[in-house]
């Protein structure tokens, strides 16, 4: 009797390490065990295997009277066996020197292949370990000066919310970190997981623009057409599959298409073409993910007229083509090469 075929076996948990040290932000060590500390499989979401590194096993005083204990040490980070992802935390006090076992195992992770990611001020713990200079990086905008002038060798960006170089990434301020934090989960495991984890948390799954759109300035014009500017996008995303034209969607605010873009942009960081072809990219990846629909249709439901049109923007946007973002879903790896 022939024997049945084995079942496929589930795949092994995303193994994260939250690397921490004294002076790290609760903000942040909430941010990142949020959204890889909690379990959700009951909804759909992946599982993950997040573990706390510090360079002894000591518990880490954190602002407030917290202590963070922590369940491996460094060596996790560099073992074969360990760690997929390194997630820094930012930082109480910007300049806070990381210990020296911290930056040489942070170095050593990176020249073996390993994502590395900072949220806010952990940008200057990758700086001190020298993992940014020649790279772009970010931080919170109001310490964006502080880092250039502390680390001059960084390519410090102004205005995004989180940007990635070879293989390091780096987030604007608190907010931003949760965005970073769901990106990272989309890249691996698709939009409808991190959907997921945004839902339970009751924030965003995806936020365009970039930070400049937070600096402090007076925004009162902003304010006055906020209401009609939200209208706007709920009836763009509810009808992505027409050919919507900036004009059009003016002309629902009762604005001229020029005074339309400039609110647009002042209210979102974005204009508005940019926008829309974020919520296009989106939906096409749901669709790509969660249906076996053809291409074709994907572009039409999607708001792209066309396959090509559709492939030239998944190629421009994400490095990648919509068949190999699809196939990514059954094959097992990464949809997005960087």
């Amino acid at each position: 009797m022939p024997s049945r075929p084995a079942p496929p076996r589930e795949p092994a948990p995303q193994r994260i390490a939250l690397l921490t040290f004294p002076g790290i932000r609760a903000f942040d060590i909430s941010v990142i065990t949020e959204v890889w500390g909690t379990d959700r499989t009951d909804r759909g979401a992946p599982a993950f295997d997040l573990h706390r590194v510090a360079a002894d096993p000591a518990p880490v005083p954190v602002r407030g009277g917290l202590t963070l204990t922590p369940d491996r040490t460094l060596s996790w980070l560099t073992d074969l066996t360990g760690t997929d992802l390194i997630v820094v935390p930012g930082l109480d006090d910007h300049l806070t020197p990381a210990p020296q076992p911290v930056l040489e195992a942070l170095r050593e992770a990176h020249a073996r292949g390993i994502t590395v990611a900072a949220l806010c001020g952990g940008a200057f713990t990758l700086a001190q370990a020298g993992l940014l200079d020649g790279r772009r990086a970010i931080t919170h905008w109001n310490l964006v000066d502080l880092l250039r002038t502390h680390h001059p060798r960084v390519t410090v960006e102004p205005d995004a919310l989180f940007i990635e170089d070879d293989n390091i990434w780096t987030a604007a301020g608190t907010a931003a970190g949760i965005d970073l934090c769901l990106h990272l989960v989309r890249t691996t495991h698709g939009s409808e997981a991190a959907a997921t984890i945004a839902r339970s948390m009751v924030t965003a799954p995806f936020r365009s623009g970039t930070q400049a759109q937070f600096i402090e300035r007076p925004t009162p014009r902003a304010d006055r057409d906020a209401d009609a500017l939200a209208a706007v996008r709920e009836y763009a995303l509810r009808h992505l599959d027409e050919p919507l034209t900036v004009t059009d969607l003016a002309a629902r605010a009762d604005m001229s298409a020029r005074s339309f873009a400039r609110h647009f942009t002042a209210a979102t960081g974005t204009t508005p073409l940019r926008w829309l072809l974020d919520q296009r990219i989106a939906a096409a990846q749901k669709l790509l993910e969660r249906t076996d629909l053809p291409m074709p249709e994907v572009a039409r439901r999607a708001g792209f007229g066309s396959e090509v049109t559709m492939r030239q923007h998944f190629a421009s946007r994400l490095a990648t083509s919509p068949r190999a973002y699809r196939a990514s879903f059954t094959g097992g790896s990464s949809p997005i090469a960087r």
